[in-house]
C-alpha cells in the first residue's frame, strides 16, 4: 500500500539545530519534508527530499528550488529558518562587509525564496520566518544580527500584503541551546555586552530549550499563529509563557 503524507513542509537550514529538529519532528508526523542546507540533512527516514544549497548564491536558489519543489503543487507550511549570527561586537566597529554577509544569509536569501514561491504558482498555506527577540530589543553587541532580524520582521509584513492567500509571521522561537548559544555563553564578552548575562543564567534553567523542545513548541502553536494578523512579529513566549514575555519586553 502506498503511504500518503500528512502534510508538506519546505524548510531551510535543516542540517543542524532547530532546523534539523523541525525536520525530524515533521517526518515523525509522516509529513513530506523538503529541506535544504549547505551541509545537507542525512540519517533520517520517511518522506524526506533534501538538497544541498548555498543560500548566499542568489542565482542558484531558483534553480535548486525548481529541482526540489518543482513536482509539488502545494505546501502546507514553509519555515525559513536558515541564518547566521555573526560576531557579537559594537556596531560602530563592525565592518560593512560583515553586516552585508549577515544580511545576505538572513534577509536577501529569504527574499529570493519568497519571490520564487510567488512566481511558482504553488499554493502555500502558511509561512514562518524565524526571527529573534534581538530584532526588537536592540541590545548592545547584537549589531548585524539584530538589523537582519528586524528586516525579517518587515519582510514578513511586506510580503503578507503581496501574498493574501498565505498566512505569514516572523517568529521569535525563544532561547535554544545550540552552537550559536554556545558561542554567546562561552566566548562572547559578557562584561562588555551585559545582555549576554541573561542568556548565561537561562542556560542553567528550564527557560533554555533543547532544539527538539523548541521544534515541538513551534509545532504546537502553528494553528494559534494563524490567529495573528498576517505579517505580524510574534514571540512564542507571548503564547506559551506570557509572564516571561511581559518581563522580557517590558509589557
Amino acid at each position: 500500500m502506498i503511504m500518503q503524507a500528512e502534510g508538506r513542509l519546505f524548510i531551510t537550514g535543516n542540517s543542524s539545530g532547530l532546523g534539523y529538529a523541525l525536520t525530524r519532528h515533521y517526518l515523525e508526523q509522516d509529513w513530506h519534508v523538503h529541506g535544504c542546507s549547505r551541509r545537507g540533512c542525512e540519517g533520517l527516514g520517511g518522506f524526506l527530499s533534501d538538497m544541498r544549497m548555498d543560500l548566499t548564491d542568489f542565482e542558484a536558489i531558483p534553480v535548486c528550488l525548481d529541482d526540489l519543489l518543482g513536482a509539488a503543487d502545494e505546501l502546507d507550511l514553509v519555515i525559513l529558518n536558515a541564518g547566521i549570527l555573526g560576531e557579537i561586537r559594537d556596531i560602530a566597529t563592525t565592518p560593512l562587509a560583515d553586516i552585508q554577509r549577515i544580511m545576505n544569509s538572513n534577509v536577501w536569501a529569504n527574499k529570493v525564496i519568497l519571490d520564487w514561491l510567488i512566481h511558482s504558482g504553488l499554493d502555500v498555506t502558511q509561512i514562518i520566518m524565524i526571527s529573534s527577540g534581538a530584532s526588537v530589543l536592540g541590545n548592545r553587541g547584537w549589531g548585524g544580527y539584530a538589523l537582519s532580524k528586524a528586516a525579517i520582521n518587515m519582510l514578513a509584513k511586506l510580503y503578507a500584503s503581496e501574498m493574501p492567500g498565505t498566512h505569514i509571521v516572523s517568529l521569535a522561537p525563544g532561547l535554544i541551546d545550540s552552537d550559536m548559544m554556545s558561542y554567546l555563553c562561552e566566548e562572547a564578552d559578557a562584561g562588555k555586552f551585559p545582555a549576554l548575562n541573561r542568556l548565561r543564567e537561562a542556560r542553567k534553567s528550564e527557560a533554555m530549550q533543547t532544539p527538539a523542545e523548541a521544534a515541538q513548541n513551534i509545532a504546537s502553536v502553528i494553528e494559534e499563529l494563524r490567529g495573528f494578523e498576517s505579517g505580524s512579529f510574534v514571540d512564542i513566549r507571548q503564547i506559551l509563557a506570557p509572564d516571561l514575555y511581559a518581563s522580557l519586553y517590558g509589557k
